[in-house]
Parts: structure tokens; C-alpha cells; sequence
């Protein structure tokens, strides 16, 4: 079942196509990556799923019905790049006043806001201000507001920023465990490497379209491009063979790319005929980062404009 779907959307400000016909399908239960470059969309499509803005156009189905923003908000939960947060006010107390905007009753939302500070170390945190915090303590009160009501859809807009390793580690189990529970999580950030190891599937956007969208791992496999890494026990001075080339070399071995028509028993027979042992051999996949960076430098690829199907 998809919580969210968002069919032909489009958005335009005077002359720019802010968002420019997107559809996308995010399955319940899925930690999902929002990627693009600065100006590419992001910003303006976050706002039309929460309802912040309307669109010009298409539609957003929410949890199988028409997205409607005065009803269905309590159904989100967002958390923007940018600090949202009163300067002034007590830690605890703001918690709590939100808590209750959101509609929890105030005997409920302090059972889950003591459980949540407990939980992100933040017990002594109740009587600071929010401009005594650091970037990285406001981060993780953020967090804690966003999800407090136990939204069906959260949406983190770069969730690490700011936070140590530890931190980091904190928040991304909890994202984790929000997933495991069910809440469906909407991922925007430019690190490429979280991506990789957080979400289950990607969608980037460029200049308002879509460009790519698909589980990580098989997108991956569609950008490959025959490189394999290869250990052996001592590289030859002389390689020649028409079944691949060696690309380059690190301290891991021999980078090589096989030639089209050839599979890598062609590689590994042909250091095996000169008594050269293999330590290791293994298929090299593109990064994100690697895609991403081809796709929106525009680097010709007969896939740059396809869908990939989840």
C-alpha cells in the first residue's frame, strides 16, 4: 500500500517551473530519499505535500484519499531545515505547547515527551532555552516535536545536520525503529552516503523534473559498468586481453573493466593460466553520489529519463 502518491504535480512561480509534473509513489512503512541539487524542487514539493503551498496543478493522495491540509496535517509530521523553534521559550514548554497544538491531550504529550528525552538524552533539557542550545542539541529537540504525535508520514529535511557521530547515531536508529513501527519516512539531504545506508528507495529531481526514481540497489545495478575490483598475490608487469582493461589501481588491488561479450571467469582464467593467485574479486557498483552526479551535469545516458520501477 502507498501512503502518499503524488500524480502530474506542478507549481510555477512567474517564469520558473519550481515543480514541473512530478508523480511518485512512496510505499507505507518505506524510509525514502528526496534528492537534488540546490534549486532542483525539493523545497516547493515538501511544501505541497504538507500543504504549506497548493499546487497549480495534478493531485496528492494521502493514505488512499485526496490530500486535504486542514484535515490531513495531523497525519504529517515535518521537520525543516530550518530551525523552527520559539528562542525565548523553555525547552520543556514548548515541547509540551506543540505537542498540544498537534492535539495530544497535556497528560499524554508529557508521557511522550519525558519517554522521548529519555530516550535522546535530553532529560536535563527542560528548563533551557532554545537559543542556549547548539545547533545540534536544537536538531535533536526538532526531531522529538516532529514525531511526537506519532505521525503515519515524517518528513526530515537534512535531520543530521549539525549533530556528532553519536547523535547521528541516535536519530538514525530512531529512524529506524519509526520505520520498523510503521511510519512511513520522506528523507531529504544532499549527503549521498546516508542515503545509501538509510533508504529504501530514491527519487531525484532536477530544475522541477524527475529524473530517476527506484529501490537504491537497482538503480546501482543499472549504472554499473562492468568494473570489478581484483586482489591478486602480485600484479604482472605486462597484462594484455581482450576480455578486459585494467583502469586503474589502488591499494586493494587492480580496478578492471570487462569488454562486452566477456564475464568475469574471463578475467579470473586468464590470471589463473599465468599461476597468479587471486586473493579477491568483486563487482564495483556505482555510488549515489557517482549517479548523481552524472544525471544532473547531464551526462548523456540512454537512462537519464526513464523511471525505474521499485
Amino acid at each position: 500500500m502507498n501512503i502518499l502518491e503524488v500524480r502530474n504535480l506542478k507549481k510555477y512561480f512567474a517564469t520558473q517551473k519550481a515543480v514541473d509534473d512530478i508523480s511518485l509513489e512512496i510505499p507505507q512503512g518505506s524510509i525514502f530519499g528526496l534528492l537534488g541539487p540546490n534549486g532542483a524542487g525539493k523545497t516547493t514539493l515538501i511544501r505541497m505535500i504538507t500543504g504549506i503551498f497548493y499546487p497549480d496543478s495534478g493531485e496528492i493522495i494521502l493514505k488512499g484519499k485526496p490530500f486535504d491540509p486542514e484535515n490531513d496535517a495531523r497525519f504529517i509530521g515535518y521537520m525543516p531545515e530550518e530551525r523552527g523553534l520559539y528562542k525565548k521559550m523553555k525547552i520543556g514548554e514548548q515541547a509540551l505547547y506543540l505537542a498540544r497544538l498537534k492535539g495530544l491531550s497535556r497528560q499524554d504529550a508529557m508521557v511522550k515527551i519525558k519517554d522521548w528525552f529519555a530516550r535522546l538524552e535530553m532529560d536535563s533539557w527542560w528548563n533551557k532555552k532554545v537559543e542556549d542550545l547548539s545547533k545540534g542539541m536544537g536538531q535533536k529537540l526538532q526531531f522529538v516535536i516532529t514525531v511526537l504525535h506519532e505521525p503515519d508520514l515524517i518528513i526530515l529535511d537534512e535531520p543530521f545536520s549539525g549533530l556528532d557521530p553519536v547523535n547521528s547515531n541516535l536519530i538514525k536508529d530512531e529512524i529506524y525503529r519509526l520505520a520498523k513501527k510503521g511510519s512511513t519516512i520522506i528523507f531529504s539531504t544532499h549527503r549521498m552516503e546516508q542515503v545509501e545506508e538509510i533508504c529504501d528507495q530514491i527519487v531525484l529531481v532536477n530544475k522541477g523534473k524527475k529524473i530517476l526514481d527506484g529501490s537504491v540497489q537497482q538503480i546501482k545495478q543499472e549504472f554499473k559498468e562492468n568494473l570489478y575490483g581484483i586482489q591478486l598475490e602480485h600484479v604482472p608487469d605486462t597484462i594484455q586481453s581482450q576480455a578486459f582493461e585494467v583502469i586503474g589501481q589502488n591499494k586493494e588491488g587492480l580496478i578492471v573493466r570487462i569488454a562486452e561479450g566477456f564475464k568475469p571467469n574471463d578475467v579470473l582464467g586468464y590470471f589463473m593460466q599465468q599461476g597468479i593467485n587471486i586473493n579477491s574479486f568483486k563487482e564495483i557498483l556505482p555510488s549515489l553520489n557517482d549517479i548523481f552526479i552524472k544525471l544532473v551535469e547531464g551526462t548523456p545516458t540512454a537512462r537519464q529519463f526513464q523511471t525505474i520501477s521499485a
